[in-house]
């Protein structure tokens, strides 16, 4: 007679186990708080990648709003495969979010973020992940009204060799203070980057040729990312949220955090 497991028995287990390997890090009253904390992703580009970071850390609580498909140009920089291409990203990530845990509260949205519905998207959330596009100003709005519901917001950003995280805090200094221009803020942001070390004197020679590079392109040509640095801005961003749950000390606009995997000079190898 074959064994009988009750399904119950099972989940138990699967609970038991999902978070065994985060102990040492995350106490067991941490990974248990942050599993209710609500994140809201506006934009389901970079924040692809760090949903499912965020969700395998332990952060179950998620509503992904974003009413742009995936297109081929994504497959190099975001969460999503060849058989997505055509596909809604909100609504394809929560289903690959919810086949890694079936227990996430996962809900998604194909709509873009405006000014009609924003507020409403808004409400209820904890923490807030800023990936929307600046083909407007909306991103802008989006913090604004964020700061008013008492909201923090994590930008992160993909330039390529390294990932960058900034945390606009409710009542602190918003990402405007560096331009209050939306076009082409992400040029905006990495010469904002570049000034801070250079004032600093640490020479970042690939990332100031980058900017002069993309600086000098002409046509409304896409921002050149790598999955590097996705992967490396989502780990800030879920070391950022832990942060800020368990009322660790994090860094607020206009600090920020930034690794890459370069170094600076290059070594040269014989």
């Amino acid at each position: 007679m074959p064994l009988e497991i009750h399904p119950v028995t099972l989940h138990q287990k699967d609970m038991e186990e999902r978070y065994s390997r985060n102990r040492l890090y995350v106490s067991k009253e941490e990974q248990e708080t942050i599993k209710g904390v609500r994140i809201l992703l506006a934009g389901a580009g970079m924040n692809s990648i760090i949903a499912e970071c965020a969700l395998r850390f332990g952060f179950e609580c998620m509503t992904i709003i974003d009413g742009d498909k995936v297109d081929e140009s994504c497959l190099d920089h975001q969460n999503f495969t060849k058989s997505d291409v055509g596909k809604y990203k909100a609504e394809t990530l929560a289903k690959r979010l919810l086949k890694i845990n079936p227990n996430a509260n996962i809900t998604f949205h194909n709509i873009f973020l405006d000014t009609d519905n924003s507020e409403e998207m808004i409400e209820g959330h904890d923490i807030a992940i800023n990936t929307l596009d600046y083909d407007s100003d909306m991103p802008f709005v989006f913090d604004e009204i964020c700061s008013k519901k008492n909201i923090s917001v994590l930008h992160p950003y993909n330039f390529g060799w390294a990932g960058l995280l900034t945390i606009v805090k409710p009542g602190g200094y918003l990402l405007t203070e560096i331009t209050p221009d939306y076009r082409d803020f992400e040029l905006s942001m990495a010469k904002f980057v570049m000034r801070h070390f250079e004032f600093w004197n640490v020479q970042i020679d690939w990332l100031k040729d980058s900017i002069r590079k993309y600086s000098r392109e002409k046509g409304s040509m896409p921002i050149p990312q790598l999955s590097i640095g996705s992967w490396l801005a989502a780990s800030h961003c879920v070391n950022a949220m832990f942060n800020l749950v368990t009322k660790r000390h994090v860094r607020t606009f206009p600090k920020f955090y930034m690794s890459t995997i370069l170094e600076n000079p290059p070594m040269k190898v014989d």
